[in-house]
């Protein structure tokens, strides 16, 4: 059995640039991990069978990134086998925290060394796009500037800073974020460098916080402790701060009916890091006598 995390993503800017022929939508935004987020724990199975624990209410089974992951693999390569898979969900669902995305990466990632199918990163990521226009970064496990559908990737290194992540209770729909008639779709398409030395928004966050007055309150309240915007279309936003302690503070404070968590931006994935020990030899046991 091997367990491996699914890390949570933010979107410390995103900005949209223009709707495509296709429907999907052109932007630009800077994605960075943190070591927190679900995890998956992987035994192999024999017959082809797969099996994920606990389903997730309204979910059904064939309709989780997870199985539909597993099942892209098998597919791919012919693979006969199959697997037993417990994912802990700790990432809100409809959050903008990236979890299905993240969950379906760390399946690929598993399920291809579990199996020993010897794909490749990139045909790992060419494979998770077909899953949703986030999982490729997940899968490469790099901080990234990403660009067209999110999908074109360009390695970044941004401060990796503390932060404090809010849920203010709701779920927020990706797709009626970005069919809404309202939402800001001409934003200029500029360099890493030129966004960087610019302030950080988002392009989704007028539109969601007039839809969500939730999103509304939470962020106006978490405003007076520290720079914060929210991340992907939402619901949770963020903040960062120079110190755990400085944002423990303010969670201690949040208002009643949010949850949120505390955590360090990584722009390397805990995912890569868990797969590095994994690879580490084990310490000798061997003792002087």
């Amino acid at each position: 059995m091997i367990v491996l995390p699914a890390p949570a993503k933010l979107n410390l800017f995103l900005y949209i640039t223009g709707r495509r022929n296709d429907g999907y939508h052109n932007l630009q935004t800077l994605f960075q991990f943190l070591d927190h987020g679900d995890s998956l724990s992987f035994e192999p199975a024999a017959d082809g069978h797969l099996l994920l624990e606990p389903a997730l209410p309204g979910v059904e089974q064939e309709h989780n990134l997870v199985i539909k992951a597993a099942r892209l693999l098998q597919s791919k390569t012919g693979c006969t086998k199959g697997a037993r898979i417990r994912l802990t969900k700790r990432l809100p669902m409809g959050g903008g925290l990236g979890g299905g995305s993240s969950d379906a990466a760390t399946t690929l990632v598993a399920l291809n060394r579990l199996w020993q199918l010897g794909l490749s990163q990139e045909q790992l990521a060419r494979l998770g796009r077909r899953l949703g226009a986030d999982v490729p970064v997940f899968v490469r496990g790099q901080a990234a500037f990403a660009e067209g559908v999110g999908d074109i990737l360009t390695p970044a290194h941004p401060p990796e800073p503390w932060y404090l992540v809010l849920n203010p209770g709701i779920e927020v729909a990706t797709a009626a974020v970005f069919t809404d008639p309202e939402l800001h779709r001409a934003s200029p398409a500029l360099s890493l460098a030129q966004r960087l030395s610019l302030p950080w928004e988002n392009d989704c966050e007028p539109l969601v916080k007039k839809r969500h007055p939730e999103v509304a309150k939470l962020l106006g309240w978490l405003l007076e402790y520290a720079p914060s915007r929210m991340t992907g279309t939402g619901a949770c936003i963020f903040a960062t701060f120079d110190s755990r302690e400085a944002a423990e503070n303010a969670l201690a404070r949040a208002p009643e009916g949010s949850t949120g968590f505390i955590a360090k931006g990584c722009n390397i994935s805990p995912l890569f890091t868990a797969l590095r020990q994994l690879d580490e030899p084990a310490p000798s046991s061997n003792t002087a006598t």
